[in-house]
């Protein structure tokens, strides 16, 4: 059966929860709702309002782990108080997955560059999980979508460390580049395993620089917003994206092109599709 992704090119909190209805996967348990609480200074990242109703609709927590590299989110202290600036416990319960420590480990048997993936140890805590992400380029990876939600975005501090060095934490900025982007498929394929399927994914293409929401100062947008995907496949929901902005008329979608291009971004998708956990071939339901 092919994977449906639902697709609107109406961009509202309305549009996101209508979508994700249509999707007919009721997140049950305890939901994690991931979203990415935006580096201070990045004026791209979607706010908490603009989540807000289907964040109420699936009762859930929303989730988020500390960063990496040097910024305003890459320790407890420092995070808390920018998940507090930009508005996301206003209305909302917040865990920050890696806290505290120690690390939870996922094993990845089949992973292609990694065998293990290191997440925030309160994912135990949960039954399902929404993906919220904001559809966008980014330095490293080409772009940034469900894939790196599930992968990085999950990942505790020192688990982005070690999947941005393909299993060696100290070279995060030096490892082999096509093992990175493989070490984000093998990650995010231990968290579908993990949720056994009970995950629903949403992508939102608006604000779409070539940089991500982690770059404090990043480029202003370069190319018109085209819709909210919503999907229960994570391959499919950012092939669909890419492949909507190649068929977009904006002249701005060059320079986003480039960017996936030069990164070799869709090696990411190619190596999900590869684990299985994900197919690249989909039916695009567009709802208005």
């Amino acid at each position: 059966m092919t994977t449906k992704v639902y697709f609107s090119r109406v961009i509202t909190p309305e549009k996101v929860l209508e979508l994700y209805k249509l999707a007919g996967k009721e997140l049950t348990g305890k939901v994690a709702i991931k979203v990415h609480s935006g580096e201070k200074g990045n004026q791209n990242f979607l706010r908490p309002d603009f989540w807000k109703p289907v964040i109420q609709a699936v009762n859930g927590t929303v989730v988020e782990c500390n960063t990496a590299y040097d910024g305003e989110r890459n320790t407890t202290e420092k995070h808390w108080k920018t998940i507090k600036a930009h508005g996301w416990t206003e209305g909302n319960t917040v865990d920050l997955l890696d806290e505290v420590g120690p690390d939870m480990e996922l094993a990845i048997p089949n992973g292609k560059v990694i065998k293990k993936n290191y997440v925030g140890k309160n994912l135990a805590n949960y039954d399902s999980m929404l993906v919220l992400s904001h559809f966008k380029g980014h330095p490293m990876g080409g772009y940034g979508g469900a894939l790196k939600q599930l992968s990085i975005g999950v990942a505790s501090s020192f688990g982005k460390a070690y999947i941005h060095g393909a299993g060696e934490p100290e070279k995060i900025w030096t490892a082999d580049h096509d093992s990175f982007l493989a070490s984000m498929a093998d990650a995010a394929g231990s968290v579908v395993e993990y949720f056994k399927g009970e995950v629903v994914y949403v992508n939102v293409m608006k604000n779409m620089s070539v940089d991500c929401d982690c770059c404090a100062v990043a480029e202003d947008p370069c190319i018109k917003d085209i819709g909210i995907l919503v999907s229960l496949d994570p391959v499919a929901i950012d092939q669909a994206c890419i492949d909507l902005v190649y068929a977009c008329e904006d002249p701005g979608k060059d320079h986003f092109i480039e960017r996936v291009e030069s990164r070799n971004g869709v090696y990411t998708i190619e190596v999900a599709a590869e684990h299985g956990y994900g197919s690249r071939e989909y039916e695009l339901v567009e709802v208005e």
